[in-house]
């Protein structure tokens, strides 16, 4: 079959908005988890040349990424400066975490009352699969993948409050899995961490939402005081 030049140049036009965007989602999550794990410092001055070197892509995809990252919160734009990795101020962080107390705490007692056995037993494989990692077992720090391998994630899913699922899976969800990455290894925190989790977890298979509520907002305040005396 002979494709004549314009048929090509039609093909082009349809196919590199597929190829852009893959490059964007790709760099997008790259750069996300540097920042998230604290590989590019908060404060950092974003610099796109310098970037796009060292993420081997142009700049058209390297800015939409960093346009994403904006909308999670991970970057900010700074008048006269130009784009920075978020650093929240004490004051900030405390309200981050006030948000995060009151939702995730509603979200629980939702779960308690709308999870099936089934989705229980599905999370209780994600804490076995948090027991066996390495990192957790020496020590250094807490399980890190996102998404449905996340205690906190799968259960905000749970609650099927299509709002809080927005707001906490989504708007909110990098910058505070940013905040609980990089100061989840205070000594004897992980492991105290994982206990809470079974016990939220142990009162949403019984039904309690009211324990389980109470149980999320006192394991997330006391993340906050943890992190609190990290950076006071």
């Amino acid at each position: 079959m002979i494709v004549d030049s314009k048929q090509k140049t039609q093909s082009l036009k349809i196919s590199s908005p597929a190829v852009s965007e893959t490059l964007a989602g790709n760099v997008l999550r790259q750069i996300q988890s540097a920042i998230v794990k604290g590989e590019i410092a908060p404060g950092s001055k974003i610099s796109e040349p310098e970037l796009a070197r060292a993420y081997g892509v142009s700049r058209g995809p390297l800015r939409e990424a960093l346009h994403q990252l904006e909308g999670q919160k991970l970057l900010v734009r700074v008048p006269h400066v130009g784009a920075r990795v978020v650093s929240l101020t004490r004051l900030e962080l405390c309200e981050l975490y006030q948000i995060r107390e009151s939702l995730e705490g509603l979200a629980c007692r939702l779960a308690a009352e709308r999870m099936r056995p089934d989705q229980v037993e599905e999370l209780r494989e994600v804490l076995r699969e948090h027991e066996r990692d390495e990192a957790f077992q020496a020590g250094r720090g807490y399980y890190q993948q996102e998404g449905d391998f996340d205690f906190h994630y799968r259960i905000v899913q749970a609650s099927d409050n299509q709002m809080l699922i927005r707001l906490l899976c989504d708007e909110l969800y990098q910058l505070a899995r940013m905040y609980r990455i990089q100061h989840s290894s205070t000594p004897n925190r992980p492991e105290q961490a994982f206990a809470e989790h079974h016990r939220i977890l142990d009162a949403i298979a019984d039904g309690d939402g009211e324990l389980a509520e109470m149980l999320m907002r006192r394991h997330i305040r006391t993340s906050r005081i943890n992190i609190e005396t990290q950076i006071s």
